[in-house]
């Protein structure tokens, strides 16, 4: 059985940078999902329909509850994929004609 070509400090590293953008990840999803449910509450319900306004064609409470939050994730996401998350090096491929045993 061959040994990994990767010292435990490499994979230290990985799994630092793993861990940090999976925490960071949760807690933007968290201040999502509370900001929608909050917003979505106090806004849709218990108010009078003549109280609703209109933003983009769409009831208010949708537009800063759920349009609001989607769109802010998605300019995280192209933020966080493109200029945090690290490109680290995995290594080489073994060669397709090794088999494990």
């Amino acid at each position: 059985m061959s040994q990994p070509s990767h010292s435990p400090r490499k994979e230290q590293r990985l799994l630092q940078n793993a861990r940090r953008e999976a925490l960071v990840i949760m807690i933007v999803w968290a201040l999502a999902l509370v900001w929608s449910c909050l917003v979505s509450y106090f806004f849709g319900y218990s108010r009078p329909p003549t109280d609703i306004g209109l933003i983009l064609g769409m009831p208010d409470w949708v537009f800063w509850g759920i349009f609001l939050p989607w769109a802010l994730c998605l300019a995280f996401s192209v933020w966080f994929c493109f200029r945090f998350m690290a490109d680290d090096d995995l290594g080489a491929d073994p060669p397709e004609n090794q088999v494990d045993a």
